[in-house]
């Protein structure tokens, strides 16, 4: 997948489908000099398709678009490793969908630190999803989006991506950092609080499969009533 400028080009790539690019190793640094920040986003909901080193302390960022959407992403979700205490990183992601973003309102960005979640020093609330960050911008990009046409008419309405860029500071070394818009809660996490809800075997509440999604999971709904009939009690 490619993302080029259209200032200067005469020949501009489109943000296309991902699909149509072969897959690629992810990097692997070469030694422990390499500060080369380690990328991954191939678990539940995780979402990041490309990542391009602009230097040691920035990177260009490109999301996958949400399944069945036509290009819409505001969702981010992926981890960073090899990472060095008290290095500051710049991350831009490229192709953002919406005009407005609360970032620019004061909104931090969401962030999980394993070492952080393993110090018994830090307090419960140290731990877990926390927000932080500094130098947060959201702004229209010159990444034209998939369909539209290059031209030269100033009263021409451009629909272009929008770049939210962010900046971080690790606060250990070899830590492995999540980033995501808001807390992710995976459609594991619901098939685990139905069961536990089926588990207790109220007799008040039945779990059921509406339908199965494009993907083939299953569309489940909970029925909670008084199980007496009708009959047997008006006020039903």
């Amino acid at each position: 997948m490619r993302l080029n400028n259209l200032v200067g080009e005469k020949n501009v790539s489109l943000y296309t489908d991902p699909f149509s690019y072969p897959m690629c190793d992810y990097y692997k640094p070469k030694d422990e000099q390499d500060k080369t920040l380690v990328f991954e986003s191939r678990f539940e909901s995780g979402n990041l398709q490309l990542v391009h080193k602009v230097s040691d302390e920035e990177y260009d960022l490109v999301l996958q678009n949400d399944i069945n959407s036509k290009g819409h992403t505001q969702w981010f979700y992926f981890r960073v490793a090899n990472v060095k205490k008290g290095q500051k990183v710049k991350f831009n992601m490229l192709n953002m969908i919406k005009s407005k973003s609360l970032y620019n309102d004061g909104m931090k960005v969401l962030f999980y630190s394993t070492k952080r979640q393993e110090n018994p020093k830090k307090t419960e609330e140290e731990k877990g999803w926390c927000r932080g960050g500094e130098d947060f911008s959201y702004f229209q990009n010159n990444y034209r989006k998939e369909g539209q046409e290059k031209t030269t008419n100033p009263f021409a309405q451009q629909r272009c991506f929008y770049t939210f860029t962010f900046s971080y500071t690790f606060e250990h070394d070899d830590d492995a950092v999540y980033f995501a818009y808001s807390q992710p809660y995976t459609y594991s996490n619901l098939c685990e609080d139905l069961s536990e809800i089926e588990s207790k075997k109220l007799n008040y509440v039945t779990r059921n499969t509406l339908c199965r999604t494009i993907a083939g999971n299953k569309c489940e709904y909970l029925t909670i009533t008084n199980r007496v009939p009708i009959e047997q009690d008006k006020k039903k």
